[in-house]
């Protein structure tokens, strides 16, 4: 195999502080290291031993692959690429960390480094105890690598030793998502749009172990179907953290007519919001689902005043989760540019939200107001309604698609 390293550490943060139901995180987290590593060609094992969980290839791999898939895994603190030994004494070991930096920093006197130790022994019939460790080997690196020093604040190389089974060595320790594995905290949908906020929105939530199901709501002929495969797109790039997503797709045309042709238009938005609330619910029901899940940031658009989102709770007996709720434009902004979707939300293809817009939209609607004005909608609201779910596109979106 062509790589120097042929096995990974992974570190987790959050799961390390649940107590004896540990094991069924670390057990979630294995399974979805498994499930990411599918998309990448070769052959890995994993292996969770003594609050420890390791990635070892079978095969040949590509490394940069492998790291990427990795840090899409909810749960990963850090990922560390690690060569291992068998304990054959202490002065195998030195040896062996020589070669390490050699093979992997190539010091030398026109490239001086600083360096720090950090061995852990787990096992403790080792002879040598963790400060003993750093401080012989340290002595091995300043004798072998002269141009090297000592600095423990600060280092270059932060040169970790643990000693356990086998001695595991690692001098780089490369970010995860963190959070918690995905589905370890229920299940909830996500009402995703085209627009940059609801992606991030079900990515943030989906990060605290839930599992995500999406509906979006599509207006032909208002909304092309390139607005819809926008949405496809963006759901199978949230794939790449959440596994697959059930997205279902609601014809939202007659329901939007109806409204428009009955209701204040200064009310349009609102009461829209509110019927795509009670049909997300309906779904979520059928589905097992928890909770919703919105892009809503206070006070970003009219809807999303304290008094409009309080109108459009009402709609619905589910908990509505908001997980941008505090946050400006551009903070959404950059963490959909660093998830990957921003790029596809800012594609020109309108939704259904935006194409029936008023003018001077409420900013301050009028509970009372809301429940008269949909009373003109009693006529036919329930069977579009029931027509819209029943008559649903269910997509399941993979992050590649099958072939």
């Amino acid at each position: 195999m062509d790589n120097y390293y042929q096995s990974f550490l992974i570190k987790y943060a959050e799961i390390g502080i649940k107590g004896k139901n540990r094991h069924l995180f670390e057990e979630a987290l294995v399974r979805q290291i498994k499930f990411a590593l599918k998309k990448v060609a070769g052959s890995f094992s994993v292996r969770r031993t003594s609050g420890r969980i390791y990635v070892d290839a079978q095969t040949d791999f590509d490394y940069d692959d492998t790291v990427m898939a990795l840090k899409s895994v909810f749960g990963i603190a850090g990922i560390c690429p690690v060569v291992s030994m068998a304990d054959e004494g202490f002065s195998e070991l030195s040896n062996f960390v020589v070669k390490f930096l050699n093979d992997v920093y190539h010091p030398d006197a026109k490239k001086p480094l600083s360096f720090k130790v950090a061995a852990r022994r787990s096992r403790k019939d080792y002879p040598l105890d963790s400060m003993e460790l750093n401080a012989k080997l340290g002595a091995v690196i300043l004798e072998s690598f002269p141009s090297m020093r000592v600095d423990v604040h600060k280092p270059d190389i932060m040169l970790h030793v643990e000693i356990r089974e086998k001695i595991n060595l690692y001098s780089e320790i490369i970010p995860g998502p963190g959070g918690m594995p995905v589905g370890t905290n229920g299940k909830a949908m996500l009402l995703l749009s085209g627009g940059i906020d609801s992606p991030v929105a079900g990515y943030m939530i989906a990060k605290r172990g839930v599992k995500i199901d999406a509906v979006y709501f599509h207006a032909p002929p208002y909304t092309s179907e390139r607005a819809k495969q926008k949405v496809i797109d963006l759901a199978r790039i949230i794939s790449r953290y959440t596994g697959p997503i059930y997205l279902n797709i609601i014809n939202f045309t007659d329901i939007q007519l109806y409204i428009y042709d009955q209701c204040p238009h200064e009310e349009l938005t609102i009461i829209m919001r509110r019927y795509m609330m009670r049909i997300a619910e309906q779904i979520a029901n059928q589905t097992e689902c928890l909770g919703l899940i919105t892009g809503e940031s206070i006070g970003q658009v009219a809807s999303q005043t304290l008094k409009s989102l309080a109108a459009t709770n009402e709609a619905t007996s589910l908990p509505v989760y908001r997980p941008l709720i505090g946050f400006d434009k551009m903070e959404i902004v950059s963490l959909a540019g660093q998830i990957g979707t921003y790029e596809t939300s800012i594609q020109p293809y309108e939704d259904c939200c935006t194409i029936f817009v008023a003018k001077h939209p409420v900013t301050k609607p009028n509970p009372k107001r809301i429940l008269r004005s949909e009373t003109r909608l009693a006529e036919r609201i329930e069977g579009l309604v029931e027509n819209a779910v029943s008559g649903r596109e269910l997509v399941i979106v993979r992050e590649l698609e099958e072939t």
